[in-house]
């Protein structure tokens, strides 16, 4: 082969950036002075914490970011479309390795750290370091690592020997960040060879969730959570023992449905936060697909990366398991109960494993509702999650940047460190596009009271008179022509449906059996149809807020029950679900 490059091959390997780093970067990078820091991204789960920390070099020309990933974690999937979403140079992992840096940086352990030029920095991506994780092949054994192997239990990752220290004990990182003081007596026994790299930084995932804990209301109704209804979040780590996972019981497929059936859809909203080596292990579509009939009656799947931390600031309760979410719920004071809960992956001296052998139980064999209201009702919040989380809440920025900026060699920029608030998440209702088992009861003069469920069964302690109320758009289409009210979300000018006293007409002219057709034109107001012919609009006070189709679906049980349309008009409808009541204005059209 000949000795010459050809145009435009690259200097040094295939793949490989000229800018702002590279054989020939000093011809070409505009600012090619700046000190280079890396950020080693072994997944989208590690890049969760490295994304919190970006903040801290923000508006210093002096600093260069680059990113690179080592290859060693099997969840590879959605890492490249994440690093291209930075906008941040992404070296390979060769590249990486030859390129002078000043500072590493990593959110986890695994592949060949040691080989960077830089200061390496090794952060928790969760509550500490508390997970038993075999190490891979390419880690070899450290002295005095056999004895947890020969008893059959897998190490601690990042807080054993085994994560710790290279084949020739050397230490790993150079700095090793923890949270809280308990972490550093246990590096101290395991591993007291790496404790001299220990540097107590706090939890920056964890004071960003503190700093946005005044936006609660707002991340609830961002949710669709309204007045006198509970969020209920389903959190599952990853593996097999999760609450995800497929050992064991197998929990989750037959809880899912379950909730929907027992929990009245307008009292209670479901919402499900999956570790994101789930959805990128299994890949986002075949969760969704898994979820599909969940997320139809209204589960609200929440963004791994970004909305996760809202979703359990707004929780009125968790359902989870033995990961750093269930955990971090419970520092927040949030009541948890545990679907799943193995010890084995646990570090038997980390607070997490008091915490999930302490914790309530959900017991699948036994009413949902009633257990989650006991736990609402007597919840008396544990200290020791928000104690152990960090021993230095709201201090991660400046501690971690001053640990940074000491590594780099330079002084720290002007002013002090923040991290990026929590950005408000946008705007997702519950729609229900299940059919709706609806039972209602004539509390008084122009008072109903609307329970929907979300499953065909309602639990046997409900009464009241029963109607199927049914989304135009649901995949039962079978279900229809049985439905007593059928009724859709759209904007009142969308044209492909005409207007809404078209689409009414078009519905109930379709299903003779329907009584009335509700058109929802926004969160407090729709228009409707009786089979009697009257064109009605419902207009919500501004202080209701539940879904207008249970408006409708009170209206109809109104007239069902023989009572007057003109008592309505005259004085208004009051809907209650729940403990919470809704007053409605019936004006004809």
């Amino acid at each position: 082969m000949s000795g010459r490059r050809e145009a435009g091959e690259d200097v040094a390997g295939a793949g490989w950036i000229r800018v702002p780093v590279g054989d020939d970067a000093a011809r070409w990078a505009t600012r090619g002075h700046s000190r280079k820091v890396l950020l080693v991204v072994h997944n989208v789960t590690s890049a969760t914490r490295l994304l919190d920390i970006l903040p801290l070099f923000h508006d210093d020309f002096r600093v260069q970011l680059l990113a690179t990933s080592p290859g060693s974690s099997a969840f590879r999937a959605g890492l490249a479309e994440l690093l291209a979403d930075t906008e941040v140079p992404v070296l390979p992992w060769e590249q990486a390795v030859a390129t002078p840096v000043d500072l590493a940086i990593s959110a986890s352990f695994g592949g060949q750290l040691r080989a960077l030029s830089g200061v390496l920095t090794v952060m928790s991506h969760g509550v500490g370091y508390t997970k038993r994780l075999a190490a891979p092949n390419t880690q070899h054994p450290t002295p005095g690592s056999g004895r947890a192997r020969e008893a059959g239990e897998a190490p601690v990752f990042g807080m054993s020997r085994e994560w710790l220290l290279t084949e020739d004990g050397a230490p790993v990182a150079d700095s090793l960040v923890l949270s809280h003081p308990e972490q550093y007596e246990r590096l101290c026994t395991v591993c007291p060879e790496a404790a001299p790299s220990a540097v107590l930084a706090g939890d920056p995932c964890w004071d960003r969730m503190l700093a946005a804990r005044t936006y609660r209301d707002r991340f609830r109704r961002a949710l669709g959570v309204g007045r006198g209804r509970r969020l209920i979040v389903l959190t599952s780590t990853w593996n097999p023992e999760s609450l995800f996972g497929d050992d064991g019981d197998d929990v989750l497929p037959s809880l899912l449905p379950r909730l929907t059936s027992e929990l009245p859809t307008d009292e209670y909203r479901l919402a499900a936060v999956l570790h994101p080596n789930i959805w990128h292990g299994h890949g986002p579509g075949q969760i969704r697909a898994w979820l599909h009939r969940a997320r139809r009656a209204s589960l609200a799947l929440i963004d791994p990366l970004e909305g996760w931390r809202q979703a359990l600031i707004a929780a009125d309760a968790v359902i989870g398991d033995h990961g750093s979410v269930t955990y971090y719920a419970a520092a927040l004071g949030t009541p948890v109960l545990l679907g799943a809960a193995p010890l084995s992956g646990l570090a038997p001296d980390a607070p997490v494993h008091e915490f999930v052998r302490t914790a309530p139980r959900l017991d699948p064999a036994l009413p949902l509702r009633p257990q989650l209201e006991t736990l609402l009702d007597h919840h008396r919040p544990p200290p020791e999650p928000a104690e152990f989380t960090s021993s230095v809440p709201g201090e991660s920025a400046t501690l971690l940047r001053r640990h940074f900026y000491d590594v780099i060699g330079i002084p720290e920029p002007d002013g002090p460190a923040h991290l990026e608030p929590l950005p408000l998440p946008p705007y997702e209702p519950s729609v229900h596009a299940v059919p709706l088992l609806v039972l209602t009861r004539l509390l008084g003069s122009g008072e109903v009271a609307v329970t929907r469920y979300a499953g065909p069964i309602a639990p046997d302690d409900d009464t009241g008179e029963a109607h199927t109320a049914i989304h135009e758009d649901t995949w039962e289409t079978d279900q229809l022509d049985l439905a007593d009210v059928v009724f859709r979300y759209s904007d009142a000018n969308d044209l492909r449906f005409g207007s809404p006293a078209r689409w009414t007409a078009e519905v109930l002219d379709r299903h003779p059996h329907c009584a009335l057709a509700a058109y929802v034109t926004g969160p407090r107001s729709c228009v409707l149809r009786t089979r009697a012919g009257a064109l009605l609009h419902l207009d919500a006070d501004s202080g209701a807020d539940a879904d207008p189709a249970a408006y409708a679906s009170a209206l109809h049980a109104w007239l069902a029950a023989g009572k007057s349309l003109d008592e309505l008009t005259a004085q208004g409808l009051t809907v209650r679900t729940g403990e919470t009541g809704h007053r409605v204005t019936v004006t004809p059209v």
